[in-house]
């Protein structure tokens, strides 16, 4: 089963990759108030249901994939 992994930047935290991509685009008369700049994984695992393989990747997840002082993930079920 693929479950895809969504990794962002907290709220309060200075996004400096997603304020230069917004800058930049406002530069070149793009339409855009904010971006944010993160990582997106899919992880494929073995998994006898969907309930399952979301607790094998939140594990994976709060092991190694995300940092809890500055980022916030979600996962979904591909």
């Amino acid at each position: 089963m693929k479950i895809g992994v969504k990794i962002l930047p907290r709220e309060e935290v200075l996004d400096s990759s997603g304020r230069t991509v917004t800058k930049t685009l406002q530069s070149n008369s793009f339409k855009v108030s904010d971006c944010r700049v993160g990582k997106y994984l899919e992880i494929e695992v073995d998994a006898k249901n969907e309930a399952e393989a979301k607790e094998q990747v939140q594990k994976m997840a709060e092991f190694v994939l995300y940092n809890p002082l500055t980022e916030n993930y979600q996962l979904e079920v591909l």
